[in-house]
């Protein structure tokens, strides 16, 4: 018997934090032809909502969120059992000052420094999804 696979199996989704729109819709684009289904959220509390609906495979973020910060979306996330197993990339240009270090601190899984190149972001993506697969088998 053979198995189907459903689109969300076929196809991951990935939730875009960023309030620039250009950079946003620029990955966005990028991933969708990659083979992503792709969500968008501009602010902390609009990717809290989307996550909790959706369930997302994977969460960028912007380190610099007008508001509040991508930090204060990973503390958020990684606090919740819902949603603490969710790999979560920054993508900022906030590279000095200890901001790295902040962001691995509130629990982002790995960090990209701008300007980051959508094939650079989507490499990241497929590392992190593929070690969070092996970690699923192995539980």
């Amino acid at each position: 018997m053979t198995q189907t696979r459903s689109a969300a199996d076929a196809f991951p989704l990935a939730l875009l934090v960023e309030d620039h729109v250009q950079t946003r819709e620029m990955y966005a684009e990028w991933l969708v032809f990659s083979g992503f289904r792709v969500a968008e959220a501009a602010t902390v509390d609009e990717a809290i909502e989307k996550t909790l609906l959706l369930h997302p495979h994977i969460i960028t973020t912007d380190i610099g969120l007008h508001g509040s910060d991508g930090c204060s979306l990973c503390e958020r996330l990684k606090s919740d059992e819902r949603t603490r197993k969710i790999p979560v990339i920054a993508v900022t240009a906030w590279a000095m000052g200890g901001h790295v270090e902040r962001a691995r601190e509130a629990g982002c899984d790995s960090v990209l420094i701008k300007p980051c190149l959508p094939e650079d972001l989507l490499k990241e993506i497929q590392r992190l999804l593929k070690l969070s697969e092996t970690e699923k088998q192995q539980q």
